[in-house]
């Protein structure tokens, strides 16, 4: 299976492979008496300050800048020995992490015919991009028995070895909604190991806990990892997702996407947030989160109702309980969200998660609500 080389020519389809990116007028000039991208002179037409002069032209469609800030911050962050290191050249930007899941479904899997595999339980925007585009889905489920949630490599290899026509293997890490980090060397395994296609690495909360992937898109050019700037960052408004990926994966990627998908404000309020500064209060926060979680499960696994151990993992900005109760678990999630205003997910039809509550962690005084809420819930469903 590791004989021959990796050909991304062989896994893109044709005409995206060979695709020349949209040409548009910021391009060219970015500077000047501009007259030749048809905007409004005059400027924006609001009656609010926004902060931002220059709402009237058209955004940065490279985004250098961002790009450059994060592949730094990810490089000078990582342990990882791994040459050469991050460029912008590796990074291609979307409108949410959502948008560079459906790239790589439109780049590399032909409609009615090619496939993406995954790994239950996991994020459910896979299966709905698919399903978009007309491609199919193979399920590999985690190992949920013995409450770990890591991949079933063995079971990965085998059927990528018997099933040509996957192209796409997606692994969430930390989970969702398990909050487990994915062992690196499993994954590092499966790149190796394949080369019929990419592996994608889902990376939205990698800042709680764990060692990132990204780097090892110039080790491994049949790797892409997603990042964003929604959780560790505090940014999901401005809707930026991040793929790391080898130049030429990352340029095919780039000659796909739309020539102004990220705005203005949102290019802005990203470089703001790349800043030393600003990182470091990105980071504090998130240790708060980290601190906080082990406190909030430790309170809510002491309830009676609550079974002692969480489900999977604690590596993400949330965790996952279980209701002993199995059959009260969902009127939980409701009473909690319409009587309490307390909302959580439930998370009971998940594969290895009956019973299951996936909650967020709040700031302190949002988490005693809940926990309070919770305990009193319980108690008066339990009469």
């Amino acid at each position: 299976m590791t004989a021959g080389k990796f050909d991304l020519s062989n896994i893109v389809r044709p005409k995206i492979y060979n695709l020349e990116p949209y040409r548009c007028a910021r391009d060219d000039f970015t500077e000047g008496i501009l007259l030749d991208a048809n905007e409004n002179a005059h400027g924006p037409s609001i009656t609010i300050s926004t902060g931002f002069e220059d709402l009237h032209r058209y955004p940065d469609p490279h985004q250098v800048k961002f790009k450059s800030l994060m592949a730094q911050f990810r490089n000078k962050n990582s342990k990882l020995s791994v040459e050469p290191l991050l460029t912008s050249d590796n990074l291609c930007l979307g409108v949410g992490s959502d948008e560079s899941v459906d790239a790589l479904i439109r780049a590399c899997c032909i409609p009615g015919k090619q496939k993406i595999l995954i790994n239950p339980p996991t994020y459910g925007m896979y299966s709905i991009c698919a399903a978009i585009n007309d491609v199919g889905v193979v399920k590999i489920p985690l190992t949920y028995e013995d409450n770990t949630f890591q991949l079933n490599v063995e079971k990965i290899l085998d059927t990528l070895r018997s099933d040509q026509d996957i192209k796409l293997v997606f692994i969430t890490s930390p989970g969702n909604p398990t909050g487990q980090y994915i062992n690196l060397a499993d994954i590092e395994r499966i790149c190796s190991s394949w080369l019929n296609g990419i592996v994608v690495v889902d990376e939205a909360y990698i800042d709680f806990g764990g060692e990132s992937a990204s780097p090892l898109v110039n080790k491994y050019p049949n790797l892409a990892v997603f990042q964003t700037v929604s959780k560790s960052f505090g940014l999901a408004g401005i809707r930026i997702g991040i793929t790391f990926a080898s130049k030429e994966l990352s340029s095919v990627l780039n000659a796909m996407k739309a020539p102004y998908n990220i705005s203005t404000m949102a290019s802005q309020l990203g470089v703001n947030a790349l800043s030393d500064k600003s990182i470091q209060i990105m980071q504090e926060n998130a240790t708060k989160i980290n601190k906080e979680k082990f406190r909030v499960l430790k309170e809510l696994t002491s309830l009676d109702c609550v079974e002692d151990q969480q489900i999977s993992g604690l590596d993400a900005n949330f965790i996952m309980i279980r209701m002993k109760n199995r059959d009260i678990a969902k009127q939980v999630y409701l009473n909690l969200a319409t009587k309490a205003k307390v909302v959580v997910r439930y998370r009971g039809t998940e594969l290895g998660c009956a019973g299951g509550l996936r909650i967020t962690i709040g700031t302190k005084e949002e988490n005693d609500r809940l926990i309070k809420e919770l305990k009193n819930i319980t108690d008066q469903l339990l009469k």
